[in-house]
């Protein structure tokens, strides 16, 4: 991020880090970002049903402890993630974010349920729709056909398929997020 705007979002310095933090603070003065506060603090509001399952489960992965509430620590966390993550740490966070029930594996319900919430969110157009995406999935990676992906099976599959990687790199891109929470701490400036 720096001093000039880039196109690519980096590295959080001290003055920025300084700023994420009044940011946060403003929003949340408890320290603590409940759910609520988590969805006023994104925009997001009057989700479908779906939506609001999709949002849930993705505060529930930046929630590292499980307190019901995402502190300042748990908040970089996640920022430092989408920034600058590597393909490994997003992968495994992606499968956590499918894994809805917790079970270690993700199903077609899962997958498909929390593709269909990410398109509601994001509101962008896709080639294929959510069923076609999760039958590419399930038809590619799935090795053994049970019907589930496993963590290994997931980010093996993943990563040896150049079209579903950037498929799902593009659709959980939360960049998008992270510009709009940019752009109020600095209004002058403009992200590319």
């Amino acid at each position: 991020m720096g001093n000039a705007p880039g196109s690519t979002l980096q590295e959080l310095s001290a003055c920025e880090s300084h700023q994420w933090y009044r940011k946060f603070m403003s929003e949340c003065p408890s320290g603590q970002l409940t759910f609520y506060e988590f969805k006023k603090f994104f925009g997001l509001k009057n989700l479908s049903e779906t939506s609001n399952e999709y949002v849930t489960t993705m505060f529930r992965t930046f929630d590292m402890n499980d307190d019901g509430c995402i502190d300042f620590m748990e908040y970089v966390a996640a920022l430092s993630l989408v920034l600058k993550g590597g393909v490994q740490q997003k992968l495994r966070w992606y499968f956590k974010l499918y894994d809805v029930d917790g079970s270690g594996c993700i199903d077609r319900e899962e997958l498909l349920l929390i593709f269909k919430a990410v398109r509601a969110i994001s509101g962008a157009e896709q080639e294929i729709s959510a069923e076609e995406f999760t039958d590419m999935v399930f038809d590619r990676i799935d090795l053994n056909g049970d019907g589930e992906l496993s963590q290994e099976e997931f980010m093996e599959g993943i990563q040896a398929d150049e079209v579903l990687l950037k498929m799902l790199t593009q659709s959980l891109d939360l960049t998008h997020v992270v510009k709009k929470i940019y752009s109020e701490i600095h209004p002058e400036q403009q992200l590319h």
